[in-house]
């Protein structure tokens, strides 16, 4: 239960105003349902005509030393009045009237405290929901080179369901059973504290039976979700690559494969399910049983004519019998609450995760580039493995640099350098002379325009594409990227316009439209630092003069960092550097390294 109130400090603070109303509504319920039963001693007494209803009271001084006797002196008082006035029937009659008056406003305070817990469950989920959305947008990339997509979407789906069912659905419990619980058992307590010390003696061992069974379910929820997870993932592997399934002839291979996740998911959730059934059964055994036990030693109180009356012990069972069903959701909450609890230990993984990209306290603010990009003896390493060794390399503000070289090389590990996508082990990288880890990342990003080999985009409009980075964006200044892209004519030939849906990541374009739409994107960004990064590699010949050409106008009066295969497409950059193995081996312009007759001149030969 610890852990459950962590995750209630940590998110129910925003709703204190709906915990107040809730926890009154609660304490007026438990209140109101003492006082409704209580007129069922008077009733018992009137039928049964025992002795207390034929004796005549007199009205006695309220007492608090003794208000459990004032109490049931003064009832007994006014019960009489009534009986000499109207008479017994209508007396009965009278009574009922109040038991029903009682219980509507007891069951309209039980309605509202659940109708004002409902905004507690729904926005804590939403909250939830909202900070694995923001983590994960706040995250660096490498945290997600070492997770898989289908278990990030497991953990928002999934397990955020399983928490909205399971912790959230108990919170009702939480701030009502504890208030019903206190109410009852003070009343218990104050009918027949003999009685009530000997039925709590049981109340331990039941909790005990419920707690074990608990922490059981917990680990096997845990392991569940775990495959749940691959589940996911497995499907995300398939809508991604279902082109290559196909190709392959490998349905039934991958049928197989996602049956045997999918069976082993059952198999664990079968025992979890199984396991949580188990609640109210059990429940409702010991709850007998415990029922029994208070019928035997209350009854021989009764019977010796010992502390309690006939009718008094049948009001204390209705109360007894009052309590038992908080205790039974205490023990439906001992299973469920486990199960959200390890979802929410999955879910901690996102949302607790540490950043290894921090910014500064007081990052230094810029707003535009004007003298250099500098590579200054950096070295970067993935894990234990050096990708880059001792780079130095500085590039002048207008100039297009080129970096090829084998796949693997650490081209792409390079570029990313440079928005701080990763931090560098060894050296610095420097905009303008200033360490890129001490100027604030949202404005050392705004500088930075990057066009992919895989054009991303989104599933939405092409206007909504383009303007993607820039707020406010006119339709006239969309239009002239998508011109100055070679996007504006095959756009206003699709079925809306700028307003067409070009589908999940762009699927209904083809690979050059997809590219060009992406370039118009950063045209309309307008940062004065570029980055491609093969952006023409994987497009037909056609596609690539349209794309080339759309390129070139975009890296007119702005510095480029341009990786490339082709090394056609690089031919009139300013410099060209070599990368193999992680060290820049050769840099010169194509002709001066042509003529080296090195590294690059076998690239070129082997491409021509």
């Amino acid at each position: 239960m610890k852990e459950f109130f962590q995750i209630l400090r940590r998110f129910v603070p925003p709703y204190k105003r709906y915990l107040v109303m809730t926890v009154s509504f609660n304490i007026l319920s438990a209140v109101l349902n003492i006082f409704s039963f209580a007129a069922i001693i008077p009733i018992l007494q009137i039928i049964f005509k025992t002795e207390k209803a034929a004796a005549a009271p007199q009205l006695m001084a309220w007492d608090w030393d003794n208000m459990k006797e004032v109490a049931a002196n003064n009832m007994d008082y006014y019960v009489n009045a009534l009986i000499a006035d109207i008479g017994p029937t209508t007396t009965l009659l009278v009574l009922g009237l109040f038991l029903a008056t009682m219980t509507f406003l007891k069951t309209g305070a039980y309605f509202l405290s659940s109708a004002t817990v409902i905004p507690i469950r729904t926005g804590i989920v939403r909250d939830i929901r909202n900070q694995l959305y923001r983590k994960i947008t706040s995250l660096p990339i490498g945290f997600f080179s070492e997770e898989r997509k289908g278990d990030i979407i497991a953990r928002m789906s999934g397990d955020v369901q399983e928490i909205e069912n399971s912790i959230m659905s108990s919170l009702d419990m939480l701030f009502k059973n504890p208030i019903l619980i206190i109410a009852y058992f003070a009343t218990l307590l104050c009918i027949s504290w003999q009685l009530t010390l000997f039925t709590i003696l049981f109340v331990p061992v039941m909790g005990w039976i419920m707690g074990k069974v608990g922490r059981k379910l917990k680990r096997k929820s845990k392991e569940a979700q775990a495959l749940w997870s691959d589940t996911m993932s497995q499907v995300e592997e398939t809508l991604g690559g279902l082109r290559i399934i196909k190709a392959f002839c490998a349905e039934e291979k991958m049928n197989r494969r996602f049956d045997n996740t999918n069976s082993s998911y059952r198999n664990q959730i079968l025992k979890v399910n199984t396991r949580q059934q188990m609640a109210h059964p059990m429940s409702e055994f010991l709850g007998t049983v415990m029922i029994i036990i208070v019928l035997w030693f209350g009854g021989i109180l009764v019977l010796n004519q010992q502390v309690l009356s006939g009718p008094t012990f049948i009001y204390y069972l209705v109360i007894l019998y009052s309590i038992i069903n908080p205790l039974k959701d205490f023990s439906k909450a001992g299973y469920n609450i486990p199960k959200g609890l390890a979802s929410m230990e999955r879910v901690d993984k996102i949302l607790l995760a540490e950043s290894d990209i921090k910014e500064k306290e007081n990052p230094q603010h810029i707003s535009s580039f004007d003298h250099t990009i500098e590579f200054r003896h950096v070295s970067f390493r993935y894990g234990e493995q050096w990708v880059l060794r001792d780079i130095n390399l500085t590039i002048e503000k207008g100039k297009t640099i080129a970096l090829v070289g084998q796949s693997g090389g650490g081209k792409s590990t390079m570029v990313d350098l440079i928005p701080r996508y990763y931090d560098v082990q060894e050296g610095e990288v420097l905009i303008d002379g200033i360490n890129v880890k001490d100027l604030d990342i949202h404005d050392l990003r705004q500088l930075i325009g990057n066009v992919n080999q895989e054009a991303i985009l989104f599933n939405d409009t092409f206007f909504n594409n383009i303007s993607f980075g820039v707020d406010n964006a006119t339709q006239q200044q969309v239009e002239e990227a998508a011109r100055i892209a070679n996007a504006d004519e095959f756009i206003k030939a699709s079925e809306n316009g700028y307003d067409t849906n070009i589908g999940d990541r762009g699927g209904r374009l083809s690979g050059g439209q997809r590219q060009r739409v992406s370039i118009a994107r950063a045209i309309l960004k307008n940062p004065p630092i570029l980055i491609l990064d093969e952006a023409t590699s994987a497009l037909d010949t056609e596609s690539e003069r349209l794309v080339q050409d759309a390129l070139e106008r975009l890296m007119k009066t702005r510095t480029t960092v341009a990786i490339a295969h082709r090394l056609s497409t690089i031919k009139n950059a300013d410099e060209i550097c070599v990368l193999h193995e992680g060290q820049i081996v050769e840099r010169g312009t194509h002709d001066e390294l042509i003529s080296k007759d090195g590294y690059y001149k076998k690239l070129h030969d082997m491409q021509s």
